[in-house]
């Protein structure tokens, strides 16, 4: 479940999201990531130096740099309005 508003106005607080452990994570995905002893839902982005950042939608909220992918545990394949199924929206193919 997203709590929070530091992915807004993709993701609202409340929505479900649905987290593939061994997705494909690749620039421009949504993940969830493990930094500091603490799991953070951000989107990836590639730096121009080749490594990486973790980056909110709400730009109140200040990006993340990362060294390699190893600190993502997974990728958000699809998100859902609780109790409204027609209300999905899917992130892979």
């Amino acid at each position: 479940m997203v709590l929070g508003d530091s992915m807004l106005p993709e993701f609202a607080e409340g929505e479900i999201i649905v987290i593939e452990p061994d997705g494909l994570a690749t620039d421009g995905s949504f993940v969830l990531a493990h930094c500091d002893g603490e799991w953070i839902f951000r989107q990836l982005a590639r730096r121009d130096d080749g490594g990486w950042r973790l980056r909110a939608l709400n730009p109140a909220f200040p990006e993340l740099p990362i060294d390699d992918l190893s600190a993502v545990r997974g990728v958000i394949i699809q998100k859902s309005k609780p109790g409204r199924r027609r209300a999905s929206r899917f992130y892979v193919e």
